[in-house]
């Protein structure tokens, strides 16, 4: 629908409630603030033929109340730049009086202001810009209650809706603004004061969900130190692709376009991605060995009581012998006494039995760092390690108890010989189901309309093209496009961040060339990771990985 430039053309009470009818649902379908009140201005405007007008807001962030100028048009100076700025919120000034007293204003002629009146029209603009302000007419917005939230000022209602106002012609070319003018602008000010405060409620809602999102992160990293600032950074690494992705106007992307509401979306499921890790045991997400330091600590008892054992039976064997063979009777003199070499064997003995001890503590200690099965060292004697391990498996020690208990459990074993990383394959499991438990936690929070994907995209970001990824194990044409550009930020994020105890940081090179590979093994989406490379998306968080 059109919007006539003035009330004379308007012929009918019909079309003027037809025209507020749709100013309002144009106020209603309007989220932005900003844009929202660009838009009040310019349809009050239109529908009194104003030449320029301004919308202030009370501000009570502080103790001292004041008006902000939040939005100004001038058609006859359309390309200046007025500074946004506050004012006191006193009777002092025309807008300052109507939001102090609700009051309208419907001025004739802002330069002929008597003395009985106690607000001053400021003419720092006129004299600024060679403009002449004629009639103005100043309104609040007031939410239902009648608190004034906000002022609409309207200035210079001219004749014809064309015609530019100078110093020169603004008195012939303007006129007061009516009665019927001011009751049709009042019931738009009213509109606008709805959907003003509709806006403020809903940016309040948005910012206690972001500081609920903001605290939701936090207890995540305070459970995991090494993992401080990851879902950020994924975060910032997705929305950066996600705007890049917009602006590419060829190949197989050209297609994609992400409004600012979905890369909003994107924003908030990259960030809660790893939510569900609340529900796994704190010990399996920060286990940075094979096996756990109490496990560790354990087999250091084990080793030291076999040690004490040993070292206490040979003390035994010397003594007894010693009894047996008293070296008054039997000590020979000179280098072949055949009691002083027994006891000396009986000393290489324990030192032997020692020496091997320690050599499978250090065994076990470097076996302990998380894939050092896979480095050349150990991939060469891996059956010489594996026999080791299956001799010392044989060992035994006694318990307080008094019965014997192996040196090293077979589940000790398996641990240590796991190829990759610090997990079992039952603890990988664990770790692997916090994508179903942050599924589970996302999916019962009653999401807008533009923000009802979170759950979607969030549970994704461990899905593979080629179907290998979990939970669900989908292939590419199933996997949200905001999922798989976040699987290309948290993967090079994971690589590349600082040293973690399960492995240590990588270069930018090498991260890049791991991610080329899965790519290459049709795991992530090649074009994607093409375009995170060439307009170095990573930028955004190189102030981490310089050196």
């Amino acid at each position: 629908m059109t919007f006539p430039h003035s009330l004379t053309s308007i012929t009918t009470e019909r079309e003027t409630i037809e025209q507020l009818l749709a100013i309002g649902t144009a106020l209603s379908d309007c989220l932005n603030l900003t844009e929202l009140l660009d838009l009040i201005l310019s349809k009050s405007r239109e529908i009194t033929c104003s030449d320029a007008g301004s919308v202030y807001l009370v501000d009570q962030s502080d103790s001292e109340q004041k008006l902000i100028f939040k939005a100004a048009q001038t058609d006859s100076l359309p390309n200046i730049s007025v500074q946004l700025k506050s004012i006191p919120l006193n009777p002092k000034s025309l807008a300052g009086y109507v939001a102090t007293t609700g009051k309208i204003l419907n001025i004739p002629d802002a330069y002929a202001l008597g003395d009985d009146v106690p607000y001053k029209f400021d003419r720092h603009f006129d004299l600024e810009f060679n403009y002449r302000t004629v009639s103005v007419l100043v309104l609040p917005m007031q939410n239902r209650e009648g608190e004034t939230i906000g002022v609409l000022q309207l200035i210079d209602r001219k004749i014809q809706t064309d015609l530019q106002i100078t110093p020169e012609n603004a008195l012939s070319i303007t006129q007061p603004y009516s009665e019927w003018e001011q009751q049709i602008v009042r019931s738009l000010a009213s509109q606008a004061a709805i959907s003003i405060e509709r806006n403020h409620l809903l940016e309040s809602i948005e910012g206690l969900f972001a500081g609920f999102v903001t605290a939701a992160v936090q207890v995540i990293e305070n459970r995991d130190p090494s993992t401080a600032g990851h879902s950020e950074r994924v975060a910032n690494l997705s929305v950066r692709l996600s705007q890049e992705v917009n602006t590419v106007d060829t190949g197989m992307l050209k297609s994609i376009r992400f409004s600012d509401r979905q890369i909003q979306e994107i924003r908030y499921a990259a960030l809660l991605h790893d939510f569900g890790k609340i529900s796994i045991p704190e010990a399996i997400v920060q286990k940075g060995k094979k096996l756990y330091p109490h496990q560790l600590t354990e087999l250091s008892y084990r080793f030291n009581l076999l040690r004490r054992t040993w070292e206490l039976e040979c003390a035994e064997q010397k003594f007894t012998y010693l009894l047996s063979s008293p070296l008054g009777h039997h000590h020979q003199s000179g280098d072949n006494c055949l009691h002083c070499g027994y006891l000396q064997q009986l000393e290489r003995d324990l030192t032997a039995r020692l020496d091997r001890l320690q050599s499978y503590w250090e065994l076990l200690n470097k076996l302990n760092q998380p894939d050092v099965v896979c480095t050349s060292e150990f991939t060469e004697k891996l059956d010489e390690i594996v026999t080791d391990l299956q001799q010392l498996a044989q060992y035994t020690y006694r318990d307080l108890d008094g019965n014997f208990q192996p040196l090293l459990t077979p589940a000790e074993i398996e641990q240590l010989l796991i190829p990759r990383g610090s997990l079992t394959a039952a603890e990988r499991l664990i770790v692997e189901s916090h994508v179903s438990h942050t599924y589970d936690f996302l999916r019962k929070i009653p999401w807008t309309k533009h923000l009802k994907y979170v759950p979607n995209i969030a549970v994704s970001h461990h899905e593979k093209l080629d179907g290998s990824g979990y939970p669900q194990g989908l292939t590419a044409s199933e996997i949200p496009v905001q999922s798989q550009i976040m699987t290309i930020a948290d993967i090079y994020d994971a690589l590349i961040a600082s040293d973690r105890p399960y492995k240590p940081r990588l270069s930018l090179d090498r991260t890049l060339a791991i991610l080329r590979q899965e790519a290459t093994a049709g795991k992530i989406d090649s074009n994607l990771l093409a375009l995170f490379e060439q307009r170095q998306v990573y930028a955004i968080v190189d102030n981490r990985i310089n050196g």
